[in-house]
């Protein structure tokens, strides 16, 4: 019986120290696994992501070796981001890692790649499902991809395979969304036709309601941005972009851009407003700030200004939008004046009668309104008579008629023997000295 016992004891031992071994290194080997229950029925069925994606691939120094499958609780991706953890750990601590090795375990029907005693990855029954091999031949086979990718090759060699597995998946990607930009360049087209055809129609149906040639302009330029504006959110849509979080990315960075194109942005804007305002139209005869001239062109950035000496000014729209304008051609026909001055023993009313005679022999001059004669100042030497007159509103007929009035009027009071006498100075010498008297040469003699 005491041996019984102690041969009982020692069996108790021994099954104390085996549920401590295996509780202290079972684990650990499964914890370093992918973290997954391993399905014992090998007929289990790989499930892909969410994205629908069934294989993920295992880098090495970024770039791709193998590729592992999802299994029945864990996606692919899930998967290779787990292994790819601990190969970037390991390459982390040595320049120089071990050799990788396979660990069969047949009773479960896995295998584990294991190095510097500790587990990389597991392949599972479902991995030699997948690929159509034997667990362990599969496990061999990733084994030495993994040793040979562990080799750090010569810089040349690692370059160009860089280069190479770039252009690669450049070209597979190419491949893979050539449908999306097939379709987006078919949207492309198609919205570039309907544009050029929506601004046409735009255009010539401002020339029949319309009848300025700027809103004529803004119409057709805002129908054309309005059909490309839809046309680049369905080319977007078409090759996978969500323009909801494009919007969004936008709205984080519309502060900066509003800054830095503050200025671009205000004179496009302030050239919307001013083609819908139409304060002056094309071939106008405007004062913008210190320029005068003829309007040649209204874009939506900038106005286009020709001078009376024969020189285009570009004004950005904002100055235009914020200056004062006189547009002398508003009105068709004008107010100009001359001012003359007779002498103060003239007959008023009988210089008016040859003013106005004068007037009506002149054609250039608009009968309606009836042009007037005012007595504008009464100076030291002359009566001023202010001759208001209507003439046409473009700047040459403007000063033609002015000349030809004022050359008229001078010729006429001139012919009726009208005194205009110019100013009269009187000059006041004062402490003069006393001069000697002066003899008469008569008396002389």
């Amino acid at each position: 019986m005491k041996y019984f016992s102690l041969f009982k004891s020692r069996h108790l031992y021994v099954a104390i120290a085996a549920s401590t071994f295996c509780c202290i290194f079972t684990p650990s080997a499964l914890t370093q696994e992918e973290a997954i229950q391993l399905e014992q029925n090998s007929s289990s069925i790989s499930i892909p992501n969410d994205d629908g994606i069934y294989f993920a691939e295992i880098l090495v120094r970024g770039k791709p070796v193998f590729q592992v499958g999802s299994l029945a609780k864990v996606s692919a991706r899930e998967r290779a981001k787990i292994i790819n953890r601990r190969i970037a750990s390991i390459l982390a601590r040595s320049d120089r890692p071990g050799e990788i090795t396979v660990k069969p375990d047949n009773p479960r029907q896995i295998a584990t790649l294991q190095v510097n005693n500790r587990i990389l990855m597991t392949v599972t029954q479902q991995d030699a499902e997948d690929f159509g091999l034997e667990v362990e031949a599969l496990a061999q086979r990733w084994a030495d991809q993994l040793n040979e990718a562990f080799e750090k090759p010569p810089l040349a060699i690692d370059v160009g395979e860089r280069l190479y597995e770039t252009v690669r998946q450049m070209l597979r990607d190419t491949v893979n969304n050539l449908p999306s930009l097939l379709g987006a360049i078919v949207i492309v087209g198609i919205t570039w036709g309907t544009a050029r055809g929506v601004r046409y129609a735009a255009f010539g149906w401002a020339q029949k309601t319309e009848g300025d040639s700027s809103t004529e302009i803004l119409i057709g330029r805002l129908s054309y941005g309005g059909i490309w504006v839809i046309g680049s959110i369905v080319a977007l849509g078409v090759v996978g972009l969500d323009f909801g979080a494009l919007l969004g990315a936008l709205g984080l960075t519309s502060v900066a851009i509003g800054f830095s194109l503050k200025d671009v942005l205000s004179n496009y804007i302030s050239g919307v407003i001013l083609l819908a305002a139409r304060p002056f139209r094309i071939n106008d005869q405007v004062e913008i700030g210190a320029y005068e001239g003829t309007i040649a062109q209204i874009q939506l950035r900038a106005t286009t200004m020709k001078t009376y000496d024969g020189r285009l000014v570009y004004i950005p729209n904002q100055e235009v939008f914020q200056a004062s304008i006189i547009n002398n051609t508003a009105s068709p026909r004008r107010r100009s004046s001359v001012i003359v001055g007779i002498d103060y023993a003239e007959n008023i009313d009988r210089v008016k009668q040859i003013i106005y005679k004068t007037l009506d022999r002149i054609a250039k001059v608009e009968k309606t309104p009836n042009p007037y004669v005012l007595v504008q100042e009464l100076a030291a030497s002359t009566v001023n008579l202010e001759i208001c007159f209507w003439v046409d509103s473009r700047r040459a007929g403007f000063l033609a008629t002015t000349s030809e009035v004022t050359q008229a009027v001078k010729e006429a009071l001139e012919g009726e023997n009208i005194e205009m006498p110019t100013d009269i100075y009187t000059l006041s010498f004062r402490n003069l000295p006393d001069l000697p008297p002066v003899k008469n040469n008569i008396e002389n003699k």
